[in-house]
């Protein structure tokens, strides 16, 4: 495996009710780096996300073929440890989904499942997750209070340190910022930016100035194929494929 990848993925296709979703897609995630996925609708993104953090296997109707291997950890066999797999990757939804307990009870509830009762342990563990997700200081004296008084982008952020809790070395953002008010979006890619120097990062959005804002490199998918992959400032100054041109300017999608 090439120094500095995280995953690597070979000849992955992607069918549900023989509908090919993902066609022989080639591509490394290096460590450390956070990867933009962008293209219109029904491009095949948010399937790649399901193959990373092993949804595509309790998928109806779903079958998939190729190799997919994070630091030779293999995805895609029947062998594959699931509980192995959840320590490695942690996936923050577009649709953030707070627990209806406290801010701190949903930040340490990983931490609970996996034998820490300490409270000073799991305090600590809140606190930090909760600053890596720059939402700290906002929350700092409200810990006790329902999670679900927080707004929309709090709620993210705190879905954000929910998942950081777990000390996860891959991070999976399915359009995490859908929906939420650009403060919020600029502090969702604040820590993005931050964590990024421990965590190797797949951002999936179909807002092209965020990736290229986030991202080190980019994926372009279309139709289920990989058109174009690179560093995000080559891909978006000097694309080498025409259709992934068109998609930056804003020509479809």
């Amino acid at each position: 495996m090439q120094t500095g990848t995280k995953i690597r993925v070979r000849n992955l296709s992607v069918r549900f009710d023989k509908k090919a979703v993902l066609k022989t897609v080639n591509l490394d995630v290096y460590e450390k780096s956070v990867l933009g996925l962008m293209g219109p609708s029904a491009s095949g993104k948010s399937s790649f996300i399901s193959v990373i953090n092993g949804m595509i296997n309790y998928e109806e109707n779903g079958s998939f073929e190729g190799e997919v291997y994070i630091e030779g950890f293999g995805l895609l066999s029947t062998k594959t440890d699931d509980v192995a797999l959840r320590k490695k990757v942690g996936t923050v939804f577009a649709t953030p989904i707070p627990l209806p307990r406290s801010i701190f009870e949903n930040v340490a509830f990983g931490s609970r499942l996996k034998g820490i009762r300490k409270r000073s342990e799991l305090h600590a563990i809140v606190e930090e997750s909760l600053k890596k997700a720059f939402l700290w200081d906002e929350v700092k004296n409200r810990l006790s209070e329902s999670a679900l008084k927080l707004s929309g982008g709090q709620q993210q952020r705190l879905c954000l340190a929910r998942t950081l809790a777990l000390q996860p070395e891959i991070i999976l953002l399915d359009e995490p910022c859908s929906g939420l008010d650009p403060i919020s979006t600029a502090k969702i890619e604040e820590a993005l930016s931050e964590l990024k120097t421990d965590h190797t990062i797949i951002l999936v959005s179909n807002n092209t100035k965020q990736i290229a804002r986030a991202s080190d490199f980019v994926a372009f998918f279309y139709m289920g194929e990989l058109v174009e992959f690179g560093p995000a400032v080559g891909v978006f100054t000097n694309p080498e494929q025409k259709l992934t041109e068109d998609y930056v300017l804003g020509k479809f999608g």
